[in-house]
C-alpha cells in the first residue's frame, strides 16, 4: 500500500514537473507568446527562433532537465527496469505534450523523450541513437520525418537493453505520442509543403 501512494505521488509530480511550460514562460518574460510566433510550439527551436539561440539553449536544457528529474529522484526507489519506473518515465513526456497550466496544449515532447531515453538506455544506447538521427538527418533533410522514422527503433533499442516488457510497451506508447503530436507535420509532408531542415 505504501509502494502503490508513493508510485501515485511520483507520477502526479512528475506529471506536474513535466507541465512547466518554461518556454512560454521565458517568452512572457521577454513579453512574447511564443504559441502566436513561428510554428507556435512551446519548445527550444520556436523560442530560438523568435527570442535567439541562448533563450533557445536554454528552455531546451530546462525541458530535458524536467524529464530526467523525476526518473533521477525515482530511483532509489522502485527497480530502474520495473512498469514503475516505465510509467514514471512517461509522465514528465505527457506533462510536456498534454500541460495542466496551458490548457493541455504544450509541445512536441521530442526533448523530454531524448532525456528519458538517456535515463533509460545509458549512454552507450543514447550515442547508438543519437548517432542514427544525426545521420538520417543529414539523408533526410526534414526534421519532422526524421523524429517520426527515428521513434520507430525505440523498440528494438529498449528490448536490447532492458529486457524488460513494461519498456517495451512505454516505446511503443512514445511512439504513439510523437505521431499523434506531429500529425501536422505528416498533412504537410503528404502534401510536400513541409520545410526542411537542411537545404
Amino acid at each position: 500500500m505504501q509502494n502503490q501512494t508513493m508510485l501515485l505521488v511520483f507520477i502526479i509530480a512528475s506529471y506536474l514537473i513535466g507541465s512547466i511550460p518554461f518556454g512560454y514562460i521565458i517568452g512572457k518574460l521577454k513579453n512574447i507568446d511564443v504559441r502566436k510566433k513561428g510554428s507556435g510550439n512551446i519548445g527550444g527551436t520556436n523560442v530560438a527562433r523568435n527570442l535567439g539561440l541562448k533563450y533557445g539553449i536554454l528552455v531546451g536544457i530546462l525541458d530535458v532537465s524536467k524529464a530526467i528529474l523525476p526518473i533521477y529522484i525515482a530511483t532509489p526507489y522502485f527497480p530502474i527496469y520495473g512498469w514503475e519506473m516505465a510509467i514514471i518515465s512517461i509522465c514528465p513526456v505527457i506533462g510536456h505534450i498534454f500541460p495542466v497550466w496551458l490548457n493541455f496544449k504544450g509541445g512536441k515532447g521530442v526533448s523530454t523523450v531524448a532525456a528519458t531515453l538517456f535515463m533509460i538506455l545509458g549512454l552507450k544506447y543514447s550515442l547508438i541513437f543519437l548517432g542514427l538521427w544525426i545521420i538520417m538527418l543529414l539523408l533526410i533533410k526534414i526534421m519532422s520525418l526524421n523524429n517520426l522514422i527515428i521513434v520507430l527503433a525505440l523498440p528494438f533499442l529498449f528490448w536490447m537493453k532492458t529486457h524488460s516488457y513494461a519498456y517495451l510497451i512505454l516505446s511503443f506508447l512514445y511512439i504513439i505520442l510523437i505521431w499523434w503530436v506531429h500529425r501536422e507535420n505528416i498533412k504537410r509532408l503528404i502534401q510536400g509543403t513541409e520545410p526542411r531542415f537542411i537545404k
